[in-house]
């Protein structure tokens, strides 16, 4: 008969195997199912707390008798089993307390508890956690302790309200539970605002881009270089060009020329200069003396224009900079992309860098004519912009109604909306994406994150938490999806909700071996 139940537990489920063992027993004995009597040997709660969750399975309660709590403790920061700390479990009573305590976990997460309680009779259990999250303590319902002929256990227990379709119970151990990227919360009431959905090009501001072109031919050369990403402060240089000289004057030609030029004005100045002295004798006439002073300011202007050619020119042979020009950024912003090299010769208006604005964004949208002509300041609360992949970024300050544009594209039938938002991290000028403008009424009921949502073949579910490890399959309706957060029915406030490992639940509940599954503590 072993060998029999042996065979039908690697292919029966667990609780067909118990039934199976109930008849087996019930057969050998003569006696039916229903004459069968047994007190079972433990008892398990649930409760949670705002830091922890406490799920014990405990022997029967009786006075004077040692009984021990497996009482397994979760962070619900991370939903990670507690590694250290002191768990005490605590009967509540008109005459007092009795505290029972472990200050290490047997394993993590499981801290073994030895209860020996004093008295028969019914008591309020709490538990009272310590850790590294911090102290907490969460009530835990009622219990009986008994006598050896009467064993106590769980009176009352704290539990969530139970799903609306029912079912049987789905187990995923603690230690599943643990191991996977897991969560609950409680299924609270809620709302969202309604949305009007369109595409959205993420843009700078009007003059929120500008092209850094060079103003003269010449060469650039290296000072603090900038790249992609580089950030700047309006009037940051960002570029040095040395003026280019004909590539047929030799620098000889222009160190001659510049001698040349030199003595010519010397002549000039000194003829300048008798020119004066004999005016103010009356030798000389004034138009006569205000040709030689326009042939002075000629000659400087000249010699001044070859000097700067003869620099330009030496520099560039060098590999200076000296005479350079500099080229400063026009606004604060960052730079989005670079088309010049160092010692790359440009011409006069060559785009060298683009620069942009990222202290505001544009959003445009491209919406229905019906629903863009309603738009106002009051009426926007808010923006969703959703992604294939990745997290969507939602918007619900500092957003300002810029301008609803006044005709339609033919092309799409939409108008374009433009909302400036302030910057958000992950989010890049150019980018196109999904975005649901939020209006200022509102939508009441059930909202759960996406991420609880499971696909199971082609019906929308959730899992319900009703013990520590016990869950239900519950279908939902999904009412209205905003980025990610979901308006759903068939659920109700008091649930506790899985809102992540939904599909590892799923996976378990389906690669049901018939192997019975349990704790080895």
């Amino acid at each position: 008969m072993t060998n029999t139940s042996a065979d039908l537990g690697r292919r029966l489920s667990a609780s067909t195997i118990l039934l199976v063992a109930v008849l087996l027993v019930s057969s050998c004995t003569g006696s039916s199912v229903e004459d069968q009597h047994a007190e079972p040997d433990s008892w398990s709660i649930t409760a949670w707390g705002s830091l922890y969750e406490v799920f014990p399975e405990v022997d029967m309660l009786i006075a004077g008798d040692l009984a021990t709590a497996h009482t397994h403790v979760t962070a619900l920061e991370d939903f990670t089993p507690v590694l250290d700390g002191t768990v005490e479990i605590v009967l509540f009573s008109q005459t007092g307390e009795q505290v029972f305590a472990a200050s290490e976990p047997v394993r993590p997460g499981i801290f073994n508890v030895e209860i020996r309680p004093e008295t028969a009779g019914e008591f309020d259990l709490a538990f009272r956690i310590t850790s590294a999250a911090g102290h907490e303590e969460i009530r835990g319902g009622t219990v009986r302790v008994g006598t050896a002929e009467s064993p106590g256990g769980v009176i009352v227990a704290p539990a969530p309200k139970a799903p609306i379709d029912g079912g049987e119970p789905l187990s995923f151990l603690k230690e599943e539970q643990w191991r996977s990227d897991f969560a609950t919360s409680w299924v609270r009431e809620d709302s969202l605002t309604r949305s009007v959905s369109g595409l959205v090009r993420v843009r700078p501001p009007a003059g929120g881009a500008a092209t850094v072109t060079s103003p003269v031919d010449g060469v650039l050369f290296p000072d603090v270089w900038p790249y992609p990403g580089y950030r700047v402060e309006q009037g940051t240089p960002l570029f040095s060009v040395v003026p280019r000289v004909a590539s047929d004057r030799s620098l000889p030609t222009l160190e001659a020329e510049l001698a040349s030029l030199q003595a010519e004005l010397s002549t000039a100045r000194a003829r300048y200069s008798r020119l004066e002295e004999l005016y103010s004798l009356e030798a000389t006439s004034q138009r006569e003396l205000e040709e030689a002073r326009a042939r002075v300011e000629t000659l400087k202007a000249r010699y001044s224009a070859a000097s700067r050619d003869f620099e330009s020119a030496n520099s560039a042979r060098q590999g200076g900079a000296s005479g350079a020009l500099t080229i400063r950024a026009p606004f604060s912003g960052e730079i989005a992309s670079v088309s010049a090299s160092p010692g790359e010769t440009v011409a006069a208006g060559n785009p060298l860098a683009r620069l942009v604005r990222t202290d505001r964004l544009w959003l445009e949208v491209s919406l229905v004519p019906q629903v863009a002509r309603q738009l106002d300041t009051e009426s926007v609360s808010g923006v969703v912009l959703t992604f294939p992949e990745g997290p969507p970024i939602r918007f619900e300050e500092g957003i300002h109604l810029v301008s609803v544009a006044p005709e339609m594209d033919p092309a799409t039938g939409t108008v374009s909306v433009l909302l400036e938002v302030p910057p958000a991290a992950g989010l890049i000028l150019g980018t196109s994406a999904q975005a649901q403008v939020l209006l200022a009424e509102t939508l009441p009921g059930i909202v759960v994150p996406t991420s609880a949502l499971v696909d199971d073949g082609g019906v929308a579910v959730v899992y319900l938490q009703l013990t520590g490890e016990s869950f239900a399959r519950q279908a939902v309706h999904v009412l209205k999806r905003q980025g990610d957060r979901l308006l759903v029915d068939r659920l109700v406030a008091g649930q506790r909700l899985v809102v992540r490992g939904g599909e590892a639940i799923r996976r378990s509940s389906l690669m049901a071996s018939g192997e019975a599954q349990g704790h080895v503590h």
